[in-house]
């Protein structure tokens, strides 16, 4: 990807991880190359990196739009974050060093400072950019990849299906598990992430409804 085409994706991947671009919202080729100063060759480029993360459509016959999961696209990539998360912070726990602690209080406080400040938008993206932080460390670049990917989708699916609220409790549970990753603790930590993103989807992700209709209904009690 050449250098325009990254500024580009980086601009329209931030934006979208802000719900600053909102699910739906359509991505006219020759709009953006108009915008970014680049060709719709380029542009193209950019659009397909952000669709192979699962966060811009992209079809034949019309123009790309921010991508809009489903309930079962959102439960199938929390599923694989909370199984990545988990590994990531094993891995972490066995490479701590002073450099990572100060690396991962920095970014705690710049959290702290945008939720203080009332920049939910700001505060969410941050939040997401903490696991991808921490997956950085582990020195695994595929596990680094995967995890960027998914970290990103379940933030669209955070503005697709979440309510808006505080991240006082985010940024509790952040704190708490770096504090683990300081004494060591593995378990602790897989525990915690665990539990943190659970916390996480269960924000996001509307409860099941029970069937209405007589099909449904009726399933539930034949046998």
């Amino acid at each position: 990807m050449s250098d325009r085409s990254a500024t580009a994706y980086s601009a329209l991947r931030e934006a979208i991880m802000e719900n600053a671009l909102k699910p739906g919202t359509k991505l006219p080729e020759e709009d953006l190359g108009v915008h970014f100063g680049v060709s719709r060759t380029l542009i193209r480029s950019a659009l397909a990196r952000l669709s192979a993360e699962g966060l811009v459509d992209v079809g034949k016959t019309k123009s790309a739009t921010v991508a809009q999961p489903s309930p079962d696209d959102a439960r199938e990539a929390f599923e694989v974050r909370r199984a990545l998360e988990r590994e990531v912070v094993r891995l972490v726990a066995q490479r701590w060093t002073p450099e990572l602690d100060e690396t991962l209080t920095t970014h705690i406080d710049a959290e702290r400072e945008a939720s203080e400040a009332g920049d939910h938008k700001r505060s969410v993206r941050l939040g997401a950019e903490f696991h991808i932080l921490l997956a950085e460390t582990t020195g695994n670049s595929l596990l680094r990849r995967y995890v960027f990917e998914v970290v990103g989708r379940t933030t669209l699916i955070l503005a697709v299906y979440g309510v808006a609220h505080p991240q006082d409790e985010s940024l509790a549970e952040h704190v708490e598990l770096v504090a683990a990753l300081r004494r060591g603790d593995a378990a602790a930590a897989e525990a915690l992430v665990d539990a943190h993103i659970g916390s996480v989807q269960s924000r996001a992700l509307p409860a099941e409804e029970e069937p209405t209709d007589l099909a449904g209904v009726l399933r539930r009690f034949t046998h």
